[in-house]
């Protein structure tokens, strides 16, 4: 896919500690996506503009976060940020993907990482994973499905960089199905395993908790990045809910 002009930030985002003013990630309001989403701004009602971050997980040193960014009523691009200074400064290894949003992240060693995903307007579908073979540096789109399809990736797990699987939500005739695929290819290609109206949870996943945690902070309108240490969790970066008003 495409980076789309304006939207793919290879430079660093601004420098931040802790103590500094939280992150603002940028968004330049295109026209594009305003025609597009069929958002009705003007400098007397603009658009507001809001970040959501999903997950968060590290490999080595590089710590990664993944999201999107949505109005009220649209979503508009998905967002995958990284930072291997300690939170001070942020990439996007990844172009912004228009209509999708990012959930979960995943590492197998230090190598091996897998991002998910899927369109959300109108509707959840067309699921997808990132897929990086070199600890997050570089990262390449996978669809689930060869071709377009209603549907939301509501949770996966590998356990090898090979061998994986996910599960896939739908809607049908009311009821709520719930899809099992396996791969083989470390996401590349994917197998149905089961097809079930029951929940679904996933062998293998390990059940000690996360060193990291994303969560919102009213006071200050951020969300704010910790990591779990002895005395508690300590505050490794924080950003802007309210990214942008576009006009």
């Amino acid at each position: 896919m495409k980076a789309v002009p304006g939207l793919f930030l290879a430079s660093l985002l601004a420098a931040q500690s802790p103590a500094q003013s939280p992150a603002r990630i940028a968004y330049a309001c295109p026209s594009a996506d305003i025609d597009s989403f069929g958002l009705a701004c003007s400098a007397d009602e603009p658009c507001s503009v809001f970040l959501e971050l999903a997950a968060a997980d590290a490999v080595g040193a590089t710590v990664f976060l993944a999201g999107n960014l949505h109005t009220q009523s649209a979503t508009l691009r998905s967002i995958l940020l990284a930072s291997d200074d300690g939170g001070k400064t942020w990439t996007e290894p990844f172009q912004r993907i228009r209509a999708a949003a990012l959930d979960q992240i995943q590492f197998s060693g230090f190598a091996n990482g897998w991002v998910s995903g899927q369109i959300i307007e109108p509707l959840p579908r067309d699921p997808f994973l990132l897929v990086s073979t070199d600890g997050g540096k570089t990262w390449r789109e996978r669809p689930v499905f060869e071709e377009s399809r209603f549907g939301s990736l509501a949770d996966f797990w590998f356990e090898s960089p090979a061998s994986g699987e996910l599960v896939i939500e739908h809607s049908e005739r009311g009821a709520v199905k719930h899809e099992v695929y396996q791969t083989k290819t470390g996401g590349d290609s994917w197998e149905v395993k089961e097809i079930t109206g029951q929940p679904v949870n996933l062998k293998g996943r390990p059940k000690e908790e996360s060193s990291w945690r994303i969560r919102t902070d009213a006071a200050s309108k951020t969300y704010r990045l910790e990591r779990r240490s002895a005395a508690g969790w300590d505050l490794i970066a924080s950003f802007l809910i309210h990214v942008a008003d576009c006009k």
